[in-house]
Parts: structure tokens; C-alpha cells; sequence
């Protein structure tokens, strides 16, 4: 998933599975303690609690009425600061937690006490290949075994008691642009896991390994491969030639995406995993597959045999996806009552902004509704933002298109854009209110067809023409407000919305939904809030300093019940937005916050290290210059340092760099790749000398209006 110009305009049954012999595994205890989570309700044993991944917790003792007296239990700093977005697991009274980098956290549950630390040592140049920051958003847990995967595509198994790496297994071509920040799942002896990268160009896929020897047992491609190359070898290969028939042109030669990087969930009523299918590379289907097609399984709920990988069904979210509307989307596995019949379903609310309800056992849509304004276009002013679809066919589940969405023959203001009416931010379902409650977001974002689009090896390859941000401030701000959040308490079965509990700006975070009637919930500017899951109105709110967005939990020791959630600026948005980010400072290490009833401890001093903006060089260019300085910067840099060079403050602010001072050094590091360990990638393949001087001279005119602001502020107060 990228988000390259997101500011602009914008329990039980024992299950047996093959292993890697073929031989049927022996029962697991952990299967068994996972299915029977709600007998065990102090623990969180896996990603979302229960292989049902609702993130619903029975524990009571925090409630609508005890909820004011929740305070700080404790607090501990994370190795590392950028994006925090791991679902801590707690077993046996041990926090097992990720953080940026992929460092793996054993700490005591009940007091934070650091237990062990593992550090994979990944080569800080791997940040490159991330599109979206090098989060990690959590681990599973095994037979006394805690698994992690690397930003760099290893997949480890650690021993849980003492942190000792029992086996690594490296699951991704470290030559391509491989990404893993997606949380493996573990179940009946094996270890799922998938990978990112399809903005960068590579080909999607699942994989399954052994969780005792990390053997590969199978392995199941998302998209078709290079048809000269004949068959993988792979538990894909049956239904491939059915893929491939919904592809055209040479796709396989930039690599045609549909990464796994998110939702896998195991459904052990079916013995069956199903994943969430990502996004086309490139996003642009018009490079991708030139006559269209629907492109199979981009943008698809898929379900595989658990044991074997083999094919069972699907469901296409957006057939011949164009717009980075990935259904890599938290899933939620649920019983519910429809039409007077009990039916076992698969819920999700991908990218694309409409809600599905899906049958699990063949994958036949039930209902999907939008869950934020969809429309038909009928004569829309120009500048109004246009929906891709306005409906979904209830009959062959198919998009009802507004056909010029699709950016074919002049550009669309298209909502959602790329981020997405819902992104990675977990969603929860209670069975007590029949909701679902979920981070959802209002954003539009403008689409044009890059006729002359490079393939560039290594880099973003999406197929958009990238404009500037327009200069004026006004304008910002007016694109920037127009972006909203909210959290939606859905009922999936009316497809409706109860209640919204609106955000400021368009960041939200995960949600955790309890038996205490309560949800929980962190946001963007760094606070985390307890409402009332009947009502949405909130009855408790921390100021946690960072931005909350992990996915909250909740579980009990010695009868106290803890509430937990990490946070931490960094990921896609605070990398290239500076709207809820400290734009001004350097944000330190992200944390754990954990909360209990009557907790006493002192909330942690965090300051950040504001960096006033030194005077920028004057660089003289002519207005056609500049505009070709802002495209240049558009297309290579807002990704990491801001669009329009306003920075979010995770990574360094150019504005404030003393690179810009001088074109020499600033040649080094952005063509010649002085800075490449460091995780700056070398552009000199695609950007030349004087490009990187028109770079330069754009930044430095950004800069210019930050340091007279900044001048006129400090003027003022000194009045």
C-alpha cells in the first residue's frame, strides 16, 4: 500500500493439518487454547484474540461505569522510534510486542518489566524498499514459540522464555523490493505469512512453513507469473490458467502485485485461510493489463486449503483494480443471524468504501453496502470528487461503475483515493451489539494516466502523473480539512450505520471492542479514547503524546483487567503529511502504554526536539524550472519527506536540512547515494545532476516560506 499523494485533494475442536511430510500433525495444545479463547478471556493468545480475529474481549471489569477511574499501569519505551502498529500478544502473563524494524519485546504484563529484546539487524537500507515506513504489526505465538517477520522478508522463531532465535527462513527474493510488516498467524503446526512491495513492482504471495524447522510446506501465488516460465511448482498452479485468462499484455514483466501484506485469518470451521489480496502494480491497470480484464486475485478475499494451500474460493472486491484499493482489510470471521438462518460469514471493509458480507463456506457475496458516500456521477460539477462505483450488484456481486473514474481518457477526482475508506487499522465486532466498529475515512484523490510512465527498477511504480501541491497555503488547508475520519459502529446484517463518532483529521486508529460495553480507540494526534458501544458518546480519553493508531487490548492478571495499546509517529501518512505530525520536531521512541483501574504511574515526559529553519539559499530558476523542480520532487520525494516538502516529522525535513545549502552535497546524497546505508535510496539511475539542482531549488522555496513564517512568529511574541 502507498499512499504517494494522500494529502492532495485531497472455544473447541481440535484440527489436524498436513505438515510438511504430508503426514497428518499431531493435535495442538495451542490450537485447542486458541479455539477455546473465552474460557481463558485474561489472555490474547493471537492477532485479533481468537482465530475469529473480532478482537472482542468478555472481560468486565472495566465498564461504562468504572471506565473514569482508569488510569496509567504502566508505560515503556520502544528501541525505536517511526510508525508503531503492533497488536501486542499477552500469554502466561508475558507481553510479547513489535516495534518499528522488527524488533520483538518480552515484557511482564503486569508491571512492563523488560524481559528480552530480540533485534533482527536489519540493514537500514531495506527502508528503501518500504513504501509505507518499516512498521511491524505484531507476532503470533506457538508451542512456546513467538514468530516475527523481518521488514527484509525473514521469518524467525524465537524460543518465547528467553528470546533465543530457534530458526530463520528467508521468504521473499531479497533482490526485488520484498516487504514484510503484516503480523504471521500460526496454527496446527504451521506459520503463515505474506509480504509487501507491489507499489515497487513484485509479484504476490502466502506462504506456509513448518513452525518447527521453518520448512516452506507450500506457497500459493496471488497473480500468474510469466507464462514462458511454465508452472511454480506451487499450490497455485490449478487455478493460474484461470487467472491468467483475466490478464493481458506483459504484466509479469513489472511484476503485477497483489501482495498479502495484511489480513490472514484462519477459519477453523472449514480448515481454511483466507487472505486479503492487494493492490495492482502498477496501480494503473492501463500499464498493467493495456485491454483491461479483471485481473484476478488483485483486490480478492481468497480462501486456501490451511493445510495444503490449495485453491477453495474467492471474492473480487474490485475487478481490474486501478486505484490502489487493496482488500488487504482486517477480516472478521462471525456467526450471524440472516434472514432467520444462522450463516457462517466473512466480514470485511476494504479500500474500495463498501462493506461486505461474505459466505465463508463458498465465498458468495451476501450483502455489501458503502459505508461512506458513494454516488452515481450524473452531470458532477467539475472539481466534485466522483465515486468508482455507486453499488454492487446483488446478484452476480459485481461493481456498478462510474466508468470514467477509471482515468482513461482525461483525469478523475476519485473518493476514496488510495488511502483508502478504511485501511490497515483494525476493526472489531462485538456478538453483545451485533456492530462492527470501524476506523473509517473520507479522503478523494486526483487520478491521471501517465502516457509516458518509466518502469523504474526499485522505486514507486504506480502509472500516475504526480502534481505539485499548489503553493498557497489557503489551498492547503482547504484540501487538507476536506479530509475527514470517523469511527462508523456498522451493522453488518442491516448494512447500515448506528452511530459515527467523528476525528480530527482523516487518521484513526484500531479499535478493541469488551464485554464491558466499551470500545476503545486511539487517534491520530495521540489521543486514546473509551465510548460507549450503544452510543458512540465517549466516557474516557488519555493523552497517550504520540499518535495511537495499533490495534487496542485488553486482558487480566491477578484480577486486575489492563487495557494496552502502543504508539508512535511514523507510517504512510505522518511520512508525507505533516497534518496531525510534530512537523516542527523530531519525534523520539514510540511506547506501550498499558492502563488499569486506579493505575497511579506518572505519564512520561516526552519532548520533542524542535529544529528551527535556517535561511535558505536563493536559488534563481525560471517558473517553468521550478514547476519541473516540484514535479521532480512530487515524484520522487514526497513519500518519505512530505508532499510539497512539508514534512510529517518522521524522517528528515528538508526544509531544515543543511543539504540544501549546498548543490555539491546535495548531488551526493540524492544522485550519487551518499547516504544509501542509511536508507536514502540513490536516484542517480533516474535522476540527473540538474534535476537534482531543480530539487534542490524547490525545497529551498519551500523552505523560504517557513522561515519567514517562522520569523513573523517569533517577531510577534516577542512583542
Amino acid at each position: 500500500m502507498s499512499t504517494t499523494r494522500l494529502a492532495l485533494l485531497a472455544s473447541a475442536v481440535l484440527v489436524l493439518a498436513a505438515c510438511s511430510s504430508g503426514a497428518d500433525a499431531p493435535s495442538s495444545r495451542d490450537s485447542a487454547r486458541i479455539l477455546a479463547a473465552d474460557t481463558e478471556p485474561g489472555s490474547w493468545p493471537t492477532h485479533g484474540r481468537t482465530y475469529s480475529e473480532q478482537r472482542y474481549s468478555p472481560l468486565t471489569q472495566i465498564d461504562s461505569t468504572s471506565v473514569g477511574r482508569l488510569g496509567l499501569a504502566w508505560s515503556y519505551e520502544l528501541k525505536t522510534g517511526r510508525g508503531q502498529q503492533a497488536t501486542p500478544l499477552v500469554v502466561d502473563g508475558v507481553m510479547y510486542v513489535t516495534s518499528a524494524w522488527s524488533l520483538v519485546y518480552a515484557l511482564d504484563a503486569a508491571t512492563g518489566a523488560e524481559r528480552w529484546v530480540f533485534d533482527p539487524k536489519v540493514d537500514r537500507a531495506v527502508g528503501a524498499k518500504a513504501c509505507c515506513d518499516v512498521v511491524n504489526r505484531g507476532v503470533a505465538f506457538w508451542e512456546g514459540k513467538v514468530f516475527v517477520g523481518a521488514i527484509d522478508g525473514r521469518l524467525f522463531a524465537l524460543d518465547a522464555a528467553s528470546g533465543k532465535m530457534l530458526w530463520e527462513t528467508v521468504t521473499v527474493d531479497q533482490s526485488k523490493p520484498y516487504t514484510i510488516t503484516g503480523a504471521p498467524r500460526a496454527a496446527n503446526g504451521l506459520v503463515y505469512i505474506g509480504n509487501g512491495g507491489a507499489e515497487l513492482g513484485v509479484r504476490g504471495y502466502v506462504s506456509a512453513y513448518d513452525a518447527n524447522t521453518g520448512t516452506l510446506v507450500w506457497r500459493f501465488y496471488t497473480v500468474p507469473g510469466d507464462p514462458a516460465k511454465g508452472p511454480d511448482q506451487a499450490a497455485s498452479d490449478p487455478i493460474m490458467a484461470k487467472a491468467s485468462a483475466t490478464w493481458n499484455g506483459q504484466w509479469w514483466a513489472i511484476g503485477g502485485g497483489g501482495t498479502v501484506w495484511d489480513a490472514i485469518v484462519y477459519d477453523p470451521d472449514f480448515k481454511q485461510l483466507i487472505v486479503g489480496v492487494g493492490n495492482g502494480s502498477p496501480w494503473n491497470q492501463q500499464h498493467r493489463s493495456p485491454g483491461g480484464g479483471d485481473n484476478l486475485f488483485l483486490a480478492s478475499i481468497v480462501a486456501l486449503d490451511a493445510a495444503t494451500g490449495a485453491y477453495r474460493w474467492h471474492y473480487q472486491t474490485t475487478p481490474g483494480e486501478t486505484w490502489d484499493y487493496t482488500a488487504t482489510q482486517p477480516i472478521i470471521l462471525a456467526d450471524l443471524q440472516i434472514d432467520g438462518k444462522t450463516r457462517k460469514v466473512a466480514m470485511q471493509a476494504p479500500k474500495n468504501g463498501f462493506f461486505y458480507v461474505v459466505d465463508r463456506e463458498n465465498g458468495r457475496l451476501i450483502s455489501a453496502k458503502p459505508f461512506v458516500p458513494m454516488s452515481q456521477a450524473l452531470d458532477t460539477p467539475q472539481g466534485t470528487p466522483i465515486s468508482w462505483a455507486y453499488a454492487i450488484d446483488p446478484v452476480t456481486g459485481r461493481p456498478l461503475e462510474n466508468p470514467e473514474a477509471r482515468y482513461r481518457g482525461k483525469p478523475a477526482l476519485v473518493r476514496p483515493g488510495p488511502s483508502g475508506a478504511h485501511n490497515w487499522h483494525p476493526m472489531s465486532y462485538s456478538p453483545q451489539t451485533g456492530l462492527v466498529y470501524l476506523p473509517a475515512q473520507d479522503m478523494a484523490f486526483g487520478y491521471a494516466h501517465d502516457a509516458a510512465n518509466e518502469i523504474r527498477d526499485g522505486f514507486d511504480n504506480i502509472g500516475l502523473v504526480i502534481d505539485p501541491l499548489p503553493d498557497d497555503e489557503a489551498v492547503r488547508a482547504a484540501i487538507r480539512s476536506a479530509s475527514k475520519g470517523m469511527l462508523l459502529a456498522w451493522d453488518p446484517v442491516a448494512q447500515r450505520e448506528v452511530w459515527r463518532s467523528d476525528r480530527r483529521g482523516p487518521v484513526n486508529g484500531g479499535t478493541l471492542v469488551t464485554a464491558g460495553g466499551l470500545v476503545f480507540q486511539g487517534t491520530g494526534d495521540g489521543q486514546f479514547l473509551a465510548l460507549d458501544a450503544k452510543t458512540g458518546k465517549m466516557v474516557w480519553s488519555a493523552d497517550n503524546q504520540a499518535a495511537t493508531l495499533a490495534g487496542p487490548i485488553t486482558y487480566s492478571i491477578a484480577g486486575a483487567q489492563y487495557v494496552a495499546v502502543t504508539a508512535g509517529y511514523g507510517g504512510a501518512f505522518f511520512l508525507i503529511d505533516s497534518f496531525l505530525g510534530p512537523a516542527e520536531g523530531n519525534p523520539l521512541n514510540g511506547r506501550v502504554y498499558v492502563f488499569k483501574l486506579g493505575g497511579t504511574a506518572a505519564k512520561p515526559v516526552i519532548n520533542f526536539r524542535k529544529t528551527p529553519v535556517p535561511r535558505p539559499p536563493a536559488i534563481t530558476v525560471s517558473a517553468g524550472e521550478y514547476i519541473r523542480g516540484a514535479q521532480l520532487y512530487e515524484r520522487n520525494c514526497t513519500v518519505c519527506h512530505g508532499v510539497a516538502a512539508l514534512s510529517g516529522g518522521v524522517l528528515p525535513d528538508l526544509r531544515r536540512s543543511i543539504l540544501i545549502q549546498d548543490a555539491v552535497a546535495f548531488r551526493r546524497v540524492v544522485v550519487d547515494g551518499e547516504r544509501a546505508p542509511l536508507g536514502m535510496p540513490r536516484f542517480g539511475k533516474y535522476v540527473s545532476a540538474a534535476d537534482a539542482e531543480l530539487i534542490r531549488a524547490y525545497v529551498a522555496r519551500q523552505a523560504k516560506t517557513a522561515y519567514d513564517a517562522e520569523r513573523q512568529m517569533n517577531a510577534a511574541a516577542t512583542k
